[in-house]
């Protein structure tokens, strides 16, 4: 993560600064600064016309998403590719995962790609197949195991979503969270235990601060102690087991600034994700997705003020989207998500680029087996009544 120490300042009035990096990208690339690698993009972008279908994440950064087809959450978005079955080539500006995604739910016939290979998800690589395999024996060994629901969040790998498709267990967004916990603890009676990854803060706020299940009920399981640092007891009485695993980003906004900006802008509404920790979102005045950020940013009137708890290139496409309100990041320093920034517009070109020339780069594919059982899991989610299926 890359961070600059700045005044408490709404955007646009001195916030609005990146660090500037060296960028390593594959084929003869000029950096990002240079205009002409603009003009590439739509060349390339022109050429392969409707082959191509470009998906960029909310949290990406400008230069990118200029150019994408469509915008949204991870799940959105691999649903609309999933929409465009003639599109040879889906190029996904967004993290590893996210392009898993894609890929399970597009044809055979499709190539998602992903233009830096190194974009990834801390939060979904705190959750390992081998880490979570072996707290499933763990919970066997405690006797609950067949009490247990596993629920992965859509912020995880191909294979903890097979996981769950294989143990009975559900995928689920931060709009849908509560709904697939209801429906978890509807499989097993009135036993019925969750087990919760890889977001402990995304679990711990929807348990208690929607479903009434208090800090008691919750316990976490750390992966790298012996146990997860729990006994057969704690196992055995909790309702909810929450992994230890968090957003390096939204797990950096602190209640003490919230409390610092309430002092400082009169009237100022605190509008969060409910990846931040407990503590922020217990003093947040709005907590939801981040189609529901957006939209409530688009909803608001003219003069109102906001401090938002999310990704920062958001924070300032909403800023620079909404000149008539006064947009504040929830954090003293710029904070972008260090993986998500990584496909920048070197590798993009070269994508693209290369793709032109016949060459397709950095294929994600998805092995059929874990596919078929991520496929159960997403689609329960997609069974749950009631409720949006957007991140």
């Amino acid at each position: 993560m890359t961070t600059v120490d700045l005044p408490l300042l709404p955007l646009g009035r001195g916030t609005d600064r990146a660090s500037e990096r060296g960028v390593e990208c594959p084929g003869d690339l000029p950096s990002a600064s240079d205009p002409d690698l603009v003009a590439r993009a739509h060349a390339a972008k022109e050429a392969l016309g409707e082959r191509v279908f470009v998906l960029g994440h909310h949290y990406q950064r400008d230069e990118v998403i200029q150019f994408a087809d469509v915008t949204g959450d991870s799940f959105k978005l691999a649903r609309d590719a999933a929409a465009r079955p003639a599109a040879e080539f889906v190029v996904f500006c967004g993290v590893h995962f996210m392009a898993e995604s894609a890929d399970i739910l597009t044809g055979p016939e499709q190539q998602v790609i992903l233009p830096d290979l190194a974009a990834g998800c801390s939060m979904a690589d705190m959750a390992r197949l081998p880490q979570v395999e072996a707290a499933w024996r763990a919970m066997a060994d405690a006797g609950v195991q067949d009490l247990v629901v596993p629920v992965t969040y859509m912020n995880s790998s191909a294979d903890i979503k097979a996981f769950c498709g294989r143990n009975g267990g559900v995928v689920c967004t931060s709009s849908n969270a509560e709904v697939a916990l209801e429906w978890a603890f509807a499989q097993k009676g009135p036993d019925t235990k969750v087990i919760f990854f890889p977001d402990q803060h995304l679990g711990r706020n929807t348990a208690v601060l929607k479903m009434g299940y208090s800090l008691d009920d919750c316990v976490v399981w750390n992966p790298h102690l012996p146990g997860g640092g729990l006994t057969a007891d704690q196992l055995r009485a909790a309702k909810v087991i929450l992994w230890k695993g968090h957003c390096s980003v939204h797990g950096r906004f602190s209640p003490v600034v919230v409390d610092e900006l309430r002092a400082k802008i009169p009237g100022v509404q605190i509008l969060v994700h409910p990846e931040c920790t407990h503590e922020v979102v217990l003093k947040a005045d709005l907590v939801g997705s981040t189609e529901f950020i957006i939209k409530t940013i688009e909803a608001a009137p003219a003069g109102s003020s906001w401090a938002i708890g999310t990704e920062l290139n958001l924070v300032q496409r909403l800023a620079k989207a909404h000149p008539d309100k006064q947009i504040t990041f929830l954090d003293k320093d710029v904070c972008y998500c260090s993986t998500m920034n990584r496909i920048d517009l070197p590798h993009f070109v070269w994508a693209l680029e290369s793709l032109v020339e016949g060459v397709v780069v950095n294929r994600i594919e998805v092995d059929p087996e874990t596919e078929r059982d991520a496929l159960v899991a997403l689609q329960r989610m997609l069974d749950l009544p009631g409720k949006s299926h957007k991140d």
